[in-house]
């Protein structure tokens, strides 16, 4: 065990790399040194905020302040301690090559730099791994959804593996980080810590919508009351577009068919329909849209009519255009055991992977290959079993592809049922 120590652990006089005016240098343990801390990890206590750092170089003095050259802010150091076990000894300075604390600082999180300011030194954080597990967060009370956003912000300050956001493409509030016990001891640690309770679901998978060939139609907006009416119609015209262009908007109409000021608004109705997706309630990508002709009335035409026809019209043209369903694909690699590479290399053509290749890295097999993330967002689980725990795999995503029809349809059916429940 102490040789294991000696051989990972960072020595004291070790020198740090840094980087000084965006040029890597080394940064010697003196005392005397320009003062550079590096803070390496933050949890909360009963006395807050609690910063632990290590000084790289120079003397960290109490009540002083640094820069903070990750967001280039000011940070005050209050009282400084030598973190002893469950004790806190306070000190009025901590050397280069020691380990520190202080409570409260406002801006600074895990892996963040100080310095004084002007030096600009900032240590080259360490490289996290990509997120393997996710959850759906769904908060039991009102009063838990008041509590999320505050709640998750300071345990992803403290954990640098683990990260909440929102998925847009699916709505859903996710709570990510390294496997299923990762998950499960944050879940706990916010009912127990903060009085947050949420119950946790396997996460929508974030299809998209598009379309493979070029189509048009053309919608009538007609509606009269007893006062003004609403008239507006337009023909438009829907063409792909490659992967990752999102969405483009024109217009070939001339003559004055439509008023310039109306462009706008159907582009808005264009807009509300791609968010919401109509196949699967998918964000629809990768299209350009194009007003071919309309028409319009001189009393009735007006902004909200053009929406309400542009949003019905791209809904026929769209289904006319041969919509599909695109799916994420990630690139994994994993590392097993020699003697588990047949059964990984079966598991992983059940999920729908596509081997990219295979290598050996002393004594294990590196296996590269990419795979929907609805086949794989469990994969941890699997690969665990089938190794007998010694697998561990790293992904992240590559591309988006089209869903096959088979099962497009199965999710698609999906949606129309959850639709109707709702």
């Amino acid at each position: 065990f102490m040789d294991s120590i000696v051989h990972t652990l960072p020595a004291p006089n070790r020198p740090a790399t840094v980087l000084h005016n965006d040029e890597e240098i080394t940064l010697e343990p003196d005392p005397d040194g320009p003062t550079v801390l590096q803070v390496f990890k933050t949890v909360d206590d009963q006395y807050g905020s609690v910063s632990y750092f290590r000084v790289l170089s120079g003397t960290a003095q109490s009540d002083t302040r640094l820069y903070n050259v990750n967001t280039r802010t000011e940070e005050r150091l209050g009282q400084l301690f030598l973190p002893r076990g469950k004790e806190q000894l306070p000190v009025d300075k901590v050397v280069a090559g020691d380990i520190g604390a202080v409570v409260k600082l406002s801006s600074t999180v895990t892996g963040h730099t100080l310095c004084k300011k002007g030096d600009d030194y900032q240590a080259i954080p360490p490289v996290y791994p990509e997120p393997l597990y996710a959850v759906a967060v769904h908060p039991k009370t009102q009063s838990d959804t008041g509590k999320l956003g505050p709640v998750t912000q300071r345990l992803t300050a403290a954990d640098p593996t683990l990260n909440a956001r929102t998925e847009t493409k699916t709505r859903q509030f996710l709570l990510e980080g390294m496997g299923e016990t990762h998950i499960n001891v944050t879940v706990k640690r916010m009912a127990d810590k903060y009085g947050l309770n949420i119950e946790t679901s396997i996460p929508k998978v974030p299809y998209q919508e598009t379309i493979t060939k070029v189509a048009s139609a053309r919608y009538r907006h007609k509606k009269q009351t007893g006062g003004a009416g609403q008239f507006a119609e337009v023909e438009l015209r829907v063409e792909p577009l490659e992967r990752g262009s999102e969405f483009e908007f024109a217009s070939e109409v001339f003559g004055g068919a439509i008023s310039s000021t109306f462009f706008p608004s159907i582009e808005k109705g264009i807009k509300q329909v791609m968010a919401q997706g109509i196949l699967a309630g998918s964000p629809i990508v990768d299209l350009k849209a194009v007003v071919v002709d309309g028409k319009e009335h001189p009393v009735d035409s007006k902004d909200i009519a053009f929406q309400i026809a542009g949003r019905e019209v791209f809904k026929q043209a769209f289904m006319n255009a041969g919509p599909v369903l695109l799916e994420p694909v990630m690139e994994v690699r994993v590392t097993v055991p020699e003697e588990f590479t047949g059964d990984v290399m079966s598991d992983l053509t059940t999920k729908r992977a596509q081997v990219q290749g295979m290598e050996q890295d002393k004594g294990d097999t590196v296996i590269t290959a990419l795979a929907p993330l609805a086949e794989i967002q469990r994969y941890g689980t699997d690969l665990r079993s089938i190794t007998q725990g010694r697998g561990i795999y790293e992904q992240k995503l590559s591309h988006y592809q089209v869903v096959p029809s088979h099962l497009a349809q199965e999710i698609i059916e999906a949606y129309k049922r959850e639709q109707e429940q709702d």
